[in-house]
């Protein structure tokens, strides 16, 4: 009996900082890709999408913020980052029955949401950041693998580092977030063969959306309340990566 075929290299890799319940362009780039590597060896940024983000509320737009523990330790990775207050995600939990309770498919996904905060025990950033990742992805129909930068060579430099992580995974095409096209040196990668491409994230339709004008730029959980089971219809029409040219992105 022959051995079966070793598994097939990732052809599209995509690498991002892991993000506190993010925008649904962040499942988009996921969804396009073969392999995403968070990069969560890197610096832990104040007052950025790492630990917090937005809901709407009757009252307007609202931040939710995990609280970390940030006083002298500014050059730690957000792995490294430690959350400060336990109490934060059953406030995050009742901030979201308030502003959300109402919303038409509330009901269909508190499964999904009501564990991931009541359960919550996680430490670290990272580590709350990768707990509702996961379970929102396959929500989504997103089988995408995520893997921890901690399992490639570490290799200095930006462009390099993620050059490195394609090599490494064998992927043949790095995906990027357009925010990246102001360092990415993409002659890098093309003389090692490995083609670039942009997200482009313009062009999302609109759902039914309570509390005032629609809003694109507002976590995942926004459109999961509104819409459901069907909320992977309301993402970019198509599975490839797209064209070359990006705009509007939230969230670095």
């Amino acid at each position: 009996m022959e051995p079966p075929p070793p598994p097939r290299p990732p052809r599209v890799l995509a690498a991002v900082q892991s993000s506190y319940i993010p925008w649904k362009g962040t499942f988009d780039l996921f969804r396009r890709a073969d392999v995403v590597v968070l990069l969560d060896d890197l610096q832990f940024t104040r007052r950025d999408w790492r630990n917090r983000n937005r809901i709407k509320t009757p009252r307007g737009p609202h931040w939710l913020t995990v609280p970390v523990c940030i006083k002298g330790r500014y050059t730690q990775s957000i792995r490294e980052t430690a959350v400060a207050d336990p109490g934060w995600a059953e406030r995050h939990w009742r901030t979201l029955l308030h502003a959300y309770g109402r919303a038409p498919r509330f009901r269909e996904v508190r499964p999904l949401l009501e564990p991931l905060y009541r359960e919550c025990r996680e430490a670290s950033l990272a580590a709350v950041n990768r707990r509702f990742l996961g379970p929102v992805a396959r929500f989504l129909g997103i089988g995408t693998p995520l893997r921890d930068q901690a399992e490639f060579a570490p290799v200095p430099g930006r462009s390099e580092r993620l050059l490195s992580l394609c090599l490494e995974a064998g992927a043949s095409t790095y995906l990027s977030g357009p925010s990246a096209r102001a360092y990415l040196d993409t002659a890098l990668f093309e003389r090692a063969g490995v083609a670039v491409e942009w997200m482009d994230y313009s062009g999302y339709p609109e759902y039914p959306q309570l509390h005032g004008p629609f809003l694109h730029e507002v976590s995942v959980v926004d459109l999961l309340v509104h819409a459901g089971g069907e909320a992977h219809r309301y993402l970019l029409p198509g599975g490839g990566p797209a064209g070359p040219r990006g705009t509007g992105d939230p969230s670095p």
